[in-house]
């Protein structure tokens, strides 16, 4: 007799077609959790979850929770949202995502990537790694990985790699045996009172790590030094750049196909050793410090050398981290999930170290009035190592408050502070007309945002074609 976990309950996830959201409801249908959910709009991730058979409500109303027995939120769901609204009502138990992906997890020996940049293509490298062994992880992940096209798998072993969203606090529910944390930026304050109390969440979130575990914190950012030296135990490793890192970057050669480096490491109670020749097919030094972070967990785990090279030379990237989409005219168009000053920063200095010799277009859709508002000095200086921007309008996500400021301002802005040539477009049409009169002689064309950008750049071949 085989018998089924929490087999009378409904679970309900408002707002299905996220990333993160989707993810999770994959990994519990697979378990065999009775899973649906709802969205406004049908998406890659949607049509992932129906080939799952999981039950899907387009539209959001408090009629669909009629079966439900508890609901599934993420930070991105307001208090005004009917099924919100219709599951306080009727006192079923709302639970955040990062709860829930922790009450799943809870019986497994995790590795946890946190950070405000770079989760994703970590825990993505990571799982990569562990392709190349005999253990198969669960993986529940902030983006899709090409080499499993999903951002979700369940594994056969008791080991799970997980992204950890930090938008509203819930990643310490989480209990790590294993962390990366790649950097802590200013970053959804909306939640976040002060810098103290985000840093306090990740210093919480660090001490969580048990003895026979670890943390893997990269040293080459100045908050997280900041959170090193309030750390109270030494049962962490640095990596980075910086000298006195235990898995210290040197000898970084980059192109246009691929990152090398080598790593001097520096374990406590062991012989330091140099682990040279590392390649993988990424580009800007954000990338290896990420799958030093991975390589670091996977030292730790036992991984042989051979094991681990293997893997970061065969990563088949994640979706909407400077992937090609199309080719017109010899100009390569790409399409980037930057949606932050910082992230903006590390891609296109990615970008000028191997195309010094083009022309850099950036199509930039802001992502969120809150964001810009609280961030407009950040992004007005972002751009340096652009040649010129392309401003589309703000996506809202749904937030309707008050900018504070006129849009052409920011435009003059962006213009004065990062020295780039400046236009200002209000469709998708006007990008394609644009782009078409533009698309000769040596460039490069990246689109950057986390809201409708990416389908913008997708729809552009036959636009302009």
């Amino acid at each position: 007799m085989k018998i089924k976990i929490a087999k009378k309950e409904i679970i309900h996830f408002i707002g299905i077609g996220g990333i993160g959201m989707s993810g999770l409801s994959l990994i519990m249908n697979s378990q065999g959790f009775k899973v649906q959910g709802s969205d406004i709009n049908i998406n890659k991730n949607i049509e992932r979850l129906k080939k799952e058979k999981i039950k899907f409500f387009l539209g959001q109303s408090k009629k669909n929770l009629k079966k439900a027995t508890i609901a599934v939120v993420s930070s991105a769901i307001k208090k005004d949202n009917p099924e919100f609204i219709e599951a306080k009502r009727r006192n079923i138990p709302i639970i955040k995502r990062g709860e829930m992906l922790a009450n799943l997890v809870s019986l497994m020996k995790n590795i946890v990537v946190v950070g405000s940049h770079g989760k994703t293509t970590t825990t993505s490298l990571l799982a990569t790694i562990f392709q190349e062994t005999k253990i198969d992880p669960t993986i529940i992940n902030g983006g899709v990985i090409n080499a499993i096209k999903n951002s979700a798998k369940l594994g056969t072993s008791d080991w799970s790699i997980l992204e950890a969203d930090e938008s509203d606090g819930s990643f310490i529910h989480i209990s790590p045996t294993y962390a990366i944390i790649t950097n802590i930026d200013r970053e959804h304050m909306d939640f976040y009172r002060s810098m103290y109390e985000l840093k306090d969440y990740f210093s919480r979130f660090v001490n969580k790590v048990p003895s026979f575990g670890k943390s893997f914190i990269c040293s080459d950012d100045k908050i997280n030094n900041e959170l090193i030296k309030s750390l109270k135990n030494k049962n962490y490793y640095t990596y980075g750049q910086k000298n006195d890192s235990d898995l210290r970057i040197i000898n970084i050669k980059q192109n246009k196909f691929y990152s090398q480096f080598d790593i001097n490491i520096n374990f406590s109670n062991e012989k330091s050793q140099i682990i040279k020749n590392i390649k993988i097919p990424l580009l800007g030094i954000h990338n290896i410090r990420n799958s030093v972070g991975a390589i670091g967990v996977a030292l730790s785990l036992g991984i042989p050398v051979k094991n681990i090279k293997r893997g970061l030379k065969n990563f088949k990237g994640v979706e909407r981290r400077f992937n090609k989409i199309f080719t017109y005219n010899n100009i390569d168009v790409y399409d980037d999930y930057a949606h932050h000053p910082t992230e903006i920063k590390v891609v296109l200095e990615g970008i000028k170290k191997v195309f010094h010799t083009h022309e850099k277009i950036c199509v930039f859709q802001p992502h969120r009035i809150s964001r810009l508002k609280d961030l407009k000095k950040e992004f007005s200086s972002a751009f340096k190592d652009a040649d010129t921007v392309i401003l589309c309008p703000i996506y809202t996500a749904g937030e309707k408050i008050k900018l504070g400021f006129s849009y052409e301002s920011f435009a003059k802005l962006l213009i004065k502070n990062s020295k780039i040539k400046l236009l200002m477009i209000e469709n998708k049409i006007e990008l394609a007309k644009y782009l078409k009169n533009s698309m000769y002689g040596k460039k490069l064309i990246v689109g950057m945002g986390a809201g409708s950008i990416s389908s913008w750049i997708r729809d552009l071949p036959k636009l302009i074609r």
